[in-house]
């Protein structure tokens, strides 16, 4: 991560002081932080440094290097698991992670003999970690503790299955706080020990704690069944409970985060299964979470339970027959051919789930909805519009209402700062003038930097080559599912051949890539692209995009910001949908810019407002 300070402008310089020391963390992808390497590389390195290694389903496993520590010495049997994607480490005795660069250092220190230095920052990290575990034995309370209507209560209040025991509950670590206000999960690690705590508040409320910056260190909560090979794996506190209490014959697992994303620093957990059965909701979007994670756990080895009514989620019914559900589960991975009995099923289930096939609703462009359906993955968008029309306004508003939703959004500005970038979207979502509001920042702040937004550190012209090297290392890391660039020409003529190439013959080339990006990695792309030097009277349309035809023919959709009042005193701005592959809806969006919270949004509701002021005050 990299810190950013907030960016004032010249009349709030007297408070700049104040708010100096309440830095933000914004999420950074920095182009050199993307390892160049690959599996061959790391086994290559490996095989010639004579360091020994087995080679698990996602990660390389050898005995740690730098895990000796307080001078004691460690069990050859420790194991530290090396990523075949991006050569990111972890110790499961040592609790450190790392590069594939600092990996490379350490097996160079090893080879002359070097003693290897401990990281400061990671040490007194690691002392944390260790501290709030203590703690938490310490001020929290086992559920055998519990009377029978203290537990019983504690069930209801944060809506667990009534299946759950005491005894379960006490077998998996589990513990309540004494004010009986928070429960505490124990999140384990490849080696089966706690790490950290998944915190439930209430219902489906949730908070991983402690919050680790440089070890990076996770877990999952896994059940008591060591020798099982084959694992079921659920997105929820509740189905987990019901399938650990079942006794099912396969080891259960929880995910941290739910369906949001699925860390590299936690796949070491999956690597003793051969067998992985994901259990989710059947819907379209969890499906296509399905498949972006089954591609991080190796597809050969995942299988999906389809929808049924025995097995419908939330929530698992605990009278059915667990082991037969399971031993049903169908295979995620397919080859090049399929027939349509192998999509029967998840035909039925599109139909069934329509309003979620249509994608993710804006909450913000409720017109938008009605044309476009909804967001969907696997999908290319096009944007255009005349130069200070509001394009990067606009789509960072378009974005910030999907990223409010959920959707992991990467961000690739070429034009203006990621500070000035996300200052606007702060402002869009706060819906005030933060420079007039300067005591509200931290308040909006920390809610912004919830949201699973992420930027590249890109400014200026950059080369195709790099821009997709940091995409796909974002979306296997962080699990992105939309991806903004603004704009197009800022890749275009920056190769050494470039002067050799035809423009249009150029830019063709990118809106392919994205385009195979796009279905490849069932990720949606906005592209934002100037148009062609038009007259101030004239609509611009689909052939008005800068470039050859590549573009729209690509496009699944393509919107176009027309701007009236250059041409006109009473003319109006609007967005319009030139394009819609999916439904083959087209309209105008009316955009009325609203100032003080750089927004088009159309106008909040006095209710809205007094609720929103409340919310503030109540936090």
């Amino acid at each position: 991560m990299f810190l950013l300070k907030p960016c004032f402008k010249r009349p709030f310089k007297g408070v700049l002081q104040k708010y100096t020391a309440s830095l933000k963390h914004f999420h950074n992808v920095r182009f050199e932080d993307i390892p160049d390497v690959s599996a061959s590389a790391i086994r290559s390195h490996l095989k010639k440094s004579h360091v020994s290694f087995e080679e698990g389903h996602t990660d390389f496993i050898t005995g740690c290097l730098i895990c000796n520590r307080n001078g004691k010495s460690v069990s050859d049997k420790t194991k530290i698991f090396i990523n075949k994607c991006t050569g990111s480490f972890t110790c499961e005795t040592c609790q450190h992670t790392g590069s594939w660069m600092d990996m490379s250092q350490y097996i160079s220190a090893k080879k002359g003999n070097v003693k290897i230095g401990k990281d400061p920052m990671v040490e007194e990290e690691l002392e944390h970690l260790s501290q709030y575990l203590k703690s938490k034995k310490r001020n929290t309370t086992s559920f055998m503790d519990l009377n029978d209507e203290d537990f019983n209560l504690i069930l209801e209040k944060f809506e667990l299955p009534e299946c759950a025991s005491k005894e379960l509950m006490h077998s998996l670590g589990v513990t309540v706080d004494l004010s009986k206000m928070h429960i505490y999960f124990p999140l384990k690690n490849s080696a089966l020990e706690v790490v950290s705590y998944k915190v439930l508040k209430e219902r489906d409320d949730y908070d991983i704690k402690p919050k680790l910056l440089y070890t990076k260190q996770s877990g999952v909560l896994i059940s008591n069944n060591a020798k099982s090979k084959s694992a079921v794996i659920v997105a929820n506190i509740s189905d987990f409970l019901i399938l650990a209490q079942s006794g099912v014959s396969s080891t259960v697992i929880c995910l941290p985060n739910e369906l949001a994303s699925l860390s590299q620093h936690i796949l070491p957990c999956f690597e003793r299964f051969n067998k992985l059965i994901l259990w989710f909701q059947s819907d379209l979007a969890t499906w296509e979470n399905a498949r972006n994670f089954a591609r991080k756990f190796v597809e050969k080895r995942c299988l999906f339970i389809k929808h049924a009514d025995r097995n419908k989620l939330p929530h698992l019914d605990p009278q059915q027959n667990f082991n037969s559900t399971i031993s049903g589960a169908q295979p995620m991975w397919h080859k090049s051919i399929t027939t349509f009995a192998s999509l029967r099923q998840e035909v039925l289930t599109d139909l069934m789930n329509v309003d979620r096939v249509q994608g993710i609703k804006w909450n913000r462009f409720p017109t938008l909805n009605k044309i476009l359906k909804g967001h969907r993955r696997g999908e290319l968008s096009i944007f255009t519009g005349p130069t200070g029309s509001g394009k990067t306004t606009f789509i960072s508003e378009y974005s910030l209402d999907l990223a409010m939703q959920g959707i992991n959004t990467l961000w690739g500005s070429f034009e203006i700062r990621n500070a000035r970038l996300a200052r606007t979207m702060l402002q869009q979502m706060s819906g005030i003038a933060l420079d007039e509001n300067l005591d509200k920042y931290d308040f909006w702040a920390d809610k912004f930097e919830q949201l699973p937004i992420y930027y590249m550190t890109f400014h200026g012209q950059q080369s195709i080559k790099v821009v997709m090297e940091a995409i796909e290392h974002a979306v296997y890391v962080h699990d992105i599912s939309h991806v903004i660039i603004d704009n197009l020409q800022f890749m275009m003529g920056t190769s050494e051949d470039s002067r050799h190439m035809d423009r249009f013959w150029k830019q063709d080339l990118i809106v392919a890539n994205f385009r195979s990006f796009a279905t490849r990695r069932n990720c949606h792309v906005t592209l934002v692209i100037h148009p062609r030097k038009e007259r101030e009277d004239e609509d611009l349309t689909t052939s008005s995009i800068f470039g050859g035809a590549k573009a729209s023919q690509e496009a699944d959709n393509i919107l176009i910001i027309q701007d009236k009042r250059l041409a006109s005193i009473k003319g109006k701005k609007y967005l319009q949908i030139c394009k819609n592959r999916y439904s083959g809806d087209l309209g105008i969006v009316p955009l009325e810019f609203d100032k003080t919270s750089l927004s088009f949004a159309p106008k909040k509701k006095k209710s809205d407002d007094k609720r929103l002021k409340q919310q503030e005050g109540s936090e």
